[in-house]
């Protein structure tokens, strides 16, 4: 659909706005019945159109051509006018849980920030930095992010590093939220996006998109695990935590197979190289090998 906005302020008649849009008058009319078109304004018994409908009627038609059903660019178009976040529409936001937005009292912030830190500065800082947002006076965060403060705050943590490691968190997640949108984007969109004609579009593209959710957050929380592991290894051997490479438990002298599994001098991981690996794909799973 061509550019044909009308200038700045200027009024259309429905049978001029149907003509900037190449729809017939009777589509505008059954646009704003099903909700997807907002009404006009009126002066007496004149409706008057303007920019702002001849943008959404543009949304409606791309929307249309890529099998969104009316209810769904409704659903879509209401959702947006309330002020909801696509990914609450999508189903992959603002779910009740640790993820809703719970309002803060300054009783909650004393047990957050030691009352000798408690100062404007900081909240503004996580203000800045979207940890919190600010809603009919009070400041608002969401339920985990509350948990979490606590939590770090019984450990004695001070709030400013605590903001200074979610600002990088923030990055490294973005990052990471990129990366699986980048798939969705590559991968299953043009599929979607080619696939007209569907009344179910929406429900499709909120399935996939709350499947991918799902999926990434269980991807990067036992990698971060995997990470957290490596990394309490490393700091334990800095430090000294660890037994020397020749130390043997009182116990490895005894006869117990799982004590000497536990003290194998063979390296516990092991890389095979590429043909060792083919032959393992080659051989499959009904291949009976004894571990020992």
């Amino acid at each position: 659909m061509a550019d044909v906005s009308p200038p700045s302020g200027e009024q259309l008649t429905v049978d001029e706005l149907a003509a900037r849009a190449g729809l017939p008058s009777s589509t505008i009319r059954m646009y704003q019945t099903k909700g997807v078109l907002h009404p006009p304004r009126r002066q007496g018994r004149v409706a008057h159109y303007d920019a702002s409908h001849l943008e959404r009627l543009t949304l409606v038609q791309r929307l249309q051509a890529r099998g969104f059903s009316l209810p769904a660019i409704a659903e879509l178009v209401a959702a947006r006018e309330k002020g909801a976040s696509v990914a609450a529409v999508l189903g992959v936001g603002d779910a009740e849980g640790p993820d809703d937005w719970v309002r803060i009292r300054v009783r909650d912030i004393s047990r957050l920030v030691p009352t000798g830190s408690l100062r404007p500065r900081l909240l503004r800082r996580a203000l800045q930095l979207g940890l919190v947002r600010w809603r009919h006076g009070w400041p608002h965060c969401r339920r985990w992010a509350l948990d979490a403060g606590n939590r770090l705050t019984g450990l004695g943590l001070p709030s400013d590093d605590v903001l200074d490691k979610f600002t990088v968190l923030r990055d490294e997640t973005d990052r990471i939220a990129g990366e699986f949108v980048e798939i969705f984007e590559r991968r299953l969109w043009p599929h979607l996006a080619a696939t007209t004609g569907e009344e179910d579009q929406l429900d499709r593209v909120r399935a996939l998109l709350v499947e991918l959710t799902y999926t990434a957050e269980t991807v990067v929380i036992g990698t971060l695990r995997e990470s957290i592991r490596d990394s309490a290894e490393e700091f334990a051997r800095r430090h000294g935590l660890l037994p020397g490479e020749g130390f043997q438990p009182a116990w490895a002298d005894e006869a117990v197979p799982i004590a000497e599994r536990l003290v194998d001098p063979e390296p516990r991981e092991e890389i095979p190289d590429e043909p060792e690996i083919r032959r393992f794909l080659d051989r499959g799973d009904d291949h009976d090998e004894t571990i020992s």
